[in-house]
Parts: C-alpha cells; structure tokens; sequence
C-alpha cells in the first residue's frame, strides 16, 4: 500500500501557500518537474486530482482544500516534534530559514549572516528577499527581518541597533542641469523616478522635519519595483531617487551621486530581527539569536 512520506505532504503545503508550482519547488529546494511528478504521484494514489494547473495559475481542488485542512494541523505538529528533538543538539546544524526585504538582507548578510556561516560551519542559511510582509510561520520561515514598526505584535523582536534613513539622491549633470530641491514640494517641479510597491501601489516619498511631516506623490519618466534599478537610472542621470541610505552611501561619498533634501529625512526605526515564541528553538536558531542579540548590542556602543 503506498503511503506518502512528510516531503510529499510538505510539497501539497508549499503549493497551496506559494499558488505556484514554481516558487514552491523553490522554497523546497526542488525542481519543477520532480514536485510535478510527486504531487501527480500522490493524486494517482488518492484517486482525487489536488489541484486543478492552467499555464497561469495552480489552485486547490475541493478535494485538495479538504485534504489541506485535515493534513496542516498534523504536520504543524510533526514539524513541532521535529524542531523539538533538534533542540537537544548542543551543535548547531540543519537549515535556517530568513525572510527579509533587500535591503534589509544587504544590511545583515556581512556583519551577521556570514559571521554566523564562520562559526557554524554545519548549518545552512535559505536567505529568501521579497517585498511584501509576510507571514514567517505560515510560509515556513524560522526568522524574518523588518523595520522595527513593521514587526508583528505577537513576534519576539531583536534590534540589530542600526538607525535607518532614507536618502534623495541625483546626479551631479542632474543638479547642473535642473538645479536642486530646497523643499519637498520643489520635487513636483523635478523628474523623478518612481517606485512600485509590491501591493501594485506607487510609493509616496516621506519625509519629516521638526514635526512636520510631508508626503510627495512625485513624477517621472521611469517606474521601477527594485532599488538597484532605481540606482543605475539616478546615476545616468534620468532622475531624482529615494533610497535607503545605505543603498546608495558609497555613490553619496565616490561624488557620483549628490543628496538633497537631507534635514528632511531623519532617522527613524532600526531593523529587528524577529521570531515566533516557539518552546523548542532549534540550536541553529538559538545560536543565529544570541549572536544578533551580540552584534546589535555592540553596534549601539
């Protein structure tokens, strides 16, 4: 009698999260093919199609829902046990997964990700950068990183102690060309380029100063949804941009890049590293903690 093992289950899971076949072949360190085959091997063996697949979408079948709601449960607490058990290794090993947005991963991966890599030769780091806030129970994440506003109230949250700012930025032919922006609203008068949220919304430049704070629904040739983008265009000159500060401090000190506007953008929240109160933390997960409780704690002094 076939009986489907945990990877298998796993893989209806992932599925059902991600809605693609794709991202979750990749959350699961898989190829397309290999989850195709395995879902269709699982399906065969039920008697019941799972998911109904177009070339542009995967969703649950009824049956699949059903089958979904009476598995997750278990295998939340088959993973439970599991994550138990390996909280009684006193060597950290497996893999640890993190969740952040881009900018945020370039923030850490030198001074933590690698610094813990080097100490923990055993464990391997599944690094994952989107956009949108996710749920890091739901998709299967042990850790995620955020601004400090945006961190669930119901998470534990670590500072790794580094204040955040943002940056408006030209390049010098720019300023030579259009001259510069004294106050915000001067950016109505300024191409600049634009960025798309991944809700699908435009982003609206923020800035604050002495309480007052001002949002810019700005204008400009270019739309982008990803900051390194949004760099090349500033330094050819197309337009203004709005950075995290530490996307563009390099150029800001090289001369390639100018900034403007900069009593208007104070810092604000750091990052937090953050993690539900699970009983058993893995030691993998335990270790990465206590060295981004060491880290954040020197980066205040």
């Amino acid at each position: 009698m076939y009986r489907p093992g945990l990877n298998e289950l796993d893989a209806v899971i992932a599925i059902m999260r991600r809605g693609s076949f794709r991202a979750a072949a990749i959350d699961l360190g898989m190829s397309t093919t290999a989850l195709s085959n395995a879902i269709g091997k699982l399906e065969a063996n039920l008697g019941v199609r799972l998911f109904n697949r177009t070339t542009r979408s995967v969703s649950p079948t009824d049956a699949g829902r059903a089958f979904i709601e009476r598995i997750g449960p278990a295998l939340r607490d088959i993973h439970g046990a599991m994550e138990g058990a390996r909280a009684q290794q006193t060597t950290p090993s497996g893999t640890l997964r993190i969740n952040a947005f881009a900018t945020a991963a370039r923030e850490i991966v030198s001074p933590l990700v690698l610094e813990f890599i080097r100490r923990n030769p055993q464990v391997h780091v599944d690094l994952v950068t989107e956009g949108r806030l996710v749920d890091i129970v739901a998709d299967g994440f042990d850790l995620g990183v955020r601004v400090a506003d945006l961190v669930p109230t119901d998470m534990i949250a670590v500072s790794l102690g580094r204040p955040q700012r943002y940056a408006v930025v030209g390049s010098p032919g720019y300023f030579e060309k259009h001259g510069k922006p004294l106050v915000p609203p001067d950016l109505l008068a300024h191409a600049c380029i634009r960025v798309r949220l991944p809700n699908g919304a435009l982003y609206r430049w923020q800035f604050e100063r002495k309480g007052e704070a001002v949002q810019i629904d700005v204008h400009g040739p270019i739309t982008v949804d990803e900051a390194s983008i949004a760099r090349n265009a500033a330094l050819e000159g197309i337009g203004l941009g709005f950075f995290m500060e530490q996307d563009v401090r390099a150029d800001i000190e090289a001369g390639t890049l100018v900034r403007v506007l900069e009593d208007w953008t104070p810092p604000f929240a750091g990052l937090c590293l953050y993690y539900p109160g699970r009983r058993n933390p893995s030691a993998a997960l335990k270790a990465f903690i206590a060295l981004a409780r060491e880290l954040g704690g020197k980066s205040r002094r």
